[in-house]
């Protein structure tokens, strides 16, 4: 199985339409998002391309193929409008024979690791929008950035997860 994995899309529409282009370009069958889908934030300005409503039709149209963990601007009400599953905190894929603990990064982060976590996993984390790629005490590190807001000079990016294998690619 073939996972593209995304953050903070920030209810921007722009974003999510170069998500979709890629999600078809990279041949991707699921699209895993680690949170922080539909609003922005207090601390953010506001997307260019704000528009929630576009954002959550766009993903329920991909309902069947999404994969998603809860992040901090996340509520009850956005999974009233999303057909799919979000309040997850984390989630624990094996890919291949690599074990893969995927969440947002506001309750579990690289300096608050979850008992779960040993050598030879990958941690992937949103929240932050800054693009990460790197190995610690034998464990690798991701974060795919934001696309809409990226912050510390980050290059948006996405990751693609196959057969245990993972790749940090750039919009």
């Amino acid at each position: 199985m073939r996972i593209m994995c995304v953050s903070d899309i920030h209810g921007d529409i722009n974003a999510m339409d170069r998500i979709r282009e890629k999600f078809v370009e990279e041949g991707a069958d699921r699209l895993l998002i680690l949170g922080d889908i539909l609003y922005h934030g207090p601390r953010n300005d506001l997307p260019e391309g704000y528009d929630p409503k576009k954002v959550a039709s766009a993903l329920n149209s991909m309902k069947d193929r999404i994969i998603a963990v809860r992040g901090n601007c996340d509520t009850e009400v956005d999974q009233m409008v999303l057909e799919f599953p979000i309040m997850a905190d984390y989630v624990i894929i094996i890919s291949g024979e690599k074990e893969i603990f995927a969440t947002h990064g506001h309750h579990y982060s690289p300096e608050s690791l979850p008992p779960a976590m040993r050598p030879g996993m990958i941690f992937l984390s949103g929240h932050t929008h800054v693009t990460v790629d790197e190995v610690r005490d034998g464990i690798r590190f991701m974060n795919p950035g934001c696309l809409p807001i990226p912050k510390e000079g980050s290059v948006p990016s996405y990751i693609i997860i196959d057969d245990g294998d993972a790749e940090l690619k750039r919009f």
